[in-house]
């Protein structure tokens, strides 16, 4: 499995198609899920990996309505796509509007995936929370492991 980590600046061209770090692309060649995330990000998956999300998700969302409701939004933001020979994925207008991209982009990695950003969301984001960051120190570290 792929490690995706780091924060990556790509832009966005006219066409709708953005550059994903070279690094990763191998792991990608697969294939990609984008799909609507949190805070008005965009998420990246490889097939296989989405395939296992999806599976658990449908499974956690048949007997509760928010769940549902959850996967519903969340499936029907997904756009299967792969990447060209640039290593380019092409995002849906949808997907843009949905994001506010612009031009200035920030790729994120998340471990098991990636994030898509716009370049000043994203600063605001940072800057709305690294104070939490700061502050939360182990104990958050200590809550997660």
């Amino acid at each position: 499995m792929a490690r995706f980590v780091g924060t990556y600046t790509p832009k966005l061209d006219d066409k709708g198609r953005l550059t994903l770090p070279a690094k990763f692309r191998d792991s990608l060649a697969g294939g990609v899920m984008v799909t609507r995330s949190q805070d008005r990000s965009l998420s990246v998956y490889r097939v296989d990996e989405f395939d296992v999300i999806a599976d658990k998700a449908v499974q956690a969302s048949s007997n509760d309505p928010e769940a549902r409701a959850f996967v519903r939004y969340y499936f029907a933001g997904a756009d299967e796509g792969r990447l060209d020979a640039q290593g380019r994925v092409n995002l849906s207008a949808e997907h843009r509007e949905y994001a506010s991209l612009t031009k200035e982009c920030v790729v994120i990695g998340m471990y098991d995936h990636l994030e898509i950003w716009d370049a000043q969301k994203w600063r605001d984001y940072q800057a709305a929370h690294e104070e939490a960051f700061s502050n939360a120190g182990s104990a958050a570290l200590d809550a997660i492991l």
